[in-house]
């Protein structure tokens, strides 16, 4: 097992007051599960570097932490890797580095004036690492809400520019949303539930665990003095720009929790049970700028969510679709044989990244490869 820094490396690199978004319960890594005395609750960053490496040690996994792999090419036998420790030969390669390895901004990120702090959310700290001035936030996923609203809580003024993200309630029916996810059968959904396969890139739905967990969406963060606007467009005259979409995001994310809702109905109904109550969202009104000074920001924060980045060193053309996700069937590489994949999101299942869900896929993947050597 090769480890291009150290066990838990990718989650280190997180801001300082990051909590997981899904509930310790839901920790379910083979043979440690979670048994600590807060199951609903939310693991802070140091907590869940913890046990990942704890889970390294119970495994006694062969780990050579900070070797990277710099190229990797199919041969007629195997693979050929050049490392930083050396060149290493393999009949078979599980590639573990996860769907999101490049960070986006969005175009005209790179408009913008260079004496204006522009940072991805790898290397945003706390409020206090920022220059003094207002904030802007790019991005209304899981990262772009949940650090909005730790500026805001520290006082800080912050505009956050919105996309398409779907928000949801963190507990309703007496449960987390992530119970309801699991039991009505969301989690399981395959990639062709989707309506396209780019829309594994969607955000996936806001809730925050700090606190024990509770709602944020855009318009809890609005209710915190929030300023929302719409898509970033860049940076012209001193200005940075946003186009007039903010109503048109807030309502695709209205359709998208209604959706959710009828799922959880149907579930119930197939149940005999009641439906938890889930209000109709909100009135929306907006009167949001397309314009603001860039004087008056202290520093922008990009929080677009990242990008799959393999062909930048798996030398396999053909193996990869147009958004970058490796071609392939239970984990197996349809393109390239002996190449194998864990932890993508949609791998095979919508759970396919969590760590409620990539055991499921590891065994079989695991015995994919060793059908494959035999």
């Amino acid at each position: 097992m090769l480890e291009a820094d150290q066990v838990g490396s990718a989650w280190r690199g997180l801001w300082d007051g990051f909590h997981t978004n899904t509930p310790n319960w839901s920790l379910m890594l083979p043979g440690q599960p979670y048994d600590g005395a807060d199951p609903d609750g939310f693991l802070p960053r140091e907590e869940i570097v913890r046990y990942v490496q704890r889970y390294a040690d119970f495994t006694a996994s062969p780990i050579r932490a900070g070797v990277s792999v710099e190229r990797l090419q199919p041969t007629e036998d195997g693979f050929d890797l050049q490392t930083t420790d050396g060149p290493i030969t393999a009949r078979a390669v599980v590639v573990c580095t996860g769907s999101y390895q490049k960070a986006f901004a969005p175009p005209g990120a790179h408009s913008l004036p260079s004496g204006l702090l522009a940072i991805g959310t790898r290397d945003y700290r706390n409020p206090r690492s920022l220059p003094d001035g207002a904030v802007l936030v790019v991005g209304s996923g899981q990262s772009g809400t949940q650090i909005a609203e730790e500026l805001r809580d520290a006082g800080r003024e912050v505009i956050l520019a919105c996309g398409r993200a779907a928000a949801a309630p963190r507990r309703f029916g007496g449960h987390d949303l992530l119970w309801w996810a699991r039991e009505s059968g969301f989690l399981d959904q395959p990639l062709d539930a989707l309506p396209s396969p780019a829309a594994r890139l969607a955000a996936n739905v806001t809730a925050s665990g700090v606190g024990g967990g509770h709602d944020l969406s855009a318009r809890t963060l609005q209710g915190k003095g929030v300023e929302l606007v719409g898509h970033f467009a860049g940076y012209s005259d001193q200005q940075i720009l946003f186009h007039d979409d903010l109503a048109d995001s807030m309502a695709w994310s209205d359709e998208r929790y209604l959706e959710v809702r009828g799922l959880i109905e149907g579930f119930c109904e197939q149940r005999g049970t009641d439906a938890p109550h889930l209000p109709d969202p909100e009135p929306f009104w907006s009167n949001a700028p397309t314009s603001i000074p860039a004087a008056s920001m202290g520093a922008v924060i990009f929080a677009g969510g990242f990008r799959p980045d393999y062909t930048g060193w798996i030398d396999a053309p053909g193996a990869f679709d147009e958004v970058g996700f490796p071609i392939q069937h239970d984990g197996a590489s349809t393109v390239v044989r002996g190449l194998y994949f864990t932890g993508v999101h949609f791998l095979r299942t919508r759970k396919s990244s969590l760590l409620c869900g990539v055991a499921e896929d590891a065994a079989v993947v695991a015995a994919g490869v060793a059908a494959g050597l035999r």
